[in-house]
């Protein structure tokens, strides 16, 4: 039964791992910059907080991810017309161009698989990792997105935020 877990999650983390180095290799992304920047072709306009919710990601995790993209030019931060006080998110033009000719990344793959257990199945599963992350100490650690290279240095430096 243990090694049906772990090649569940080996399995997982592979493809993970792979998707993240086609996009870098395609288009010069991590896996975490890449899955945003689609995420927000599909979701023009959004806030940082509708965009963690859509990534299943807490906002914090996309704020570093997205603070990259508009460094790079690939996204725009703009106050939204109706409430200056609200920042909203969109691709630019280069942005736009990239998502066109990127691959599919894997953790939106990952999320509609989740979408489609049933709902009895995906509370066990959610119940079945946290009791994991417990009994391994790491239920304390900032959840970061997957693949994203700025936090893996992060971490290495002592901040697991």
């Amino acid at each position: 039964m243990t090694r049906g877990v772990l090649d569940a999650v080996r399995r997982i983390v592979r493809t993970l791992h792979e998707s993240s180095r086609a996009s870098e290799k395609a288009v010069g992304l991590s896996g975490a910059q890449l899955f945003v920047l689609q995420t927000l072709a599909d979701l023009p306009g959004a806030s940082l907080n509708a965009l963690a919710e859509r990534t299943h990601t807490h906002q914090r995790a996309v704020s570093t991810v997205v603070s990259r993209l508009v460094e790079r030019g690939l996204v725009l931060r703009a106050p939204a017309a109706a409430d200056a006080r609200r920042l909203e998110l969109r691709l630019s033009a280069e942005g736009r161009r990239l998502v066109a000719r990127a691959p599919d990344a894997a953790q939106t793959r990952l999320i509609h698989a989740i979408a489609r257990l049933p709902g009895v199945r995906r509370r066990t599963l959610a119940r079945s990792l946290a009791a994991l992350t417990t009994e391994m100490d790491l239920a304390g650690r900032a959840p970061v997105m997957f693949f994203d290279e700025a936090s893996r240095g992060a971490r290495r430096r002592g901040d697991h935020g």
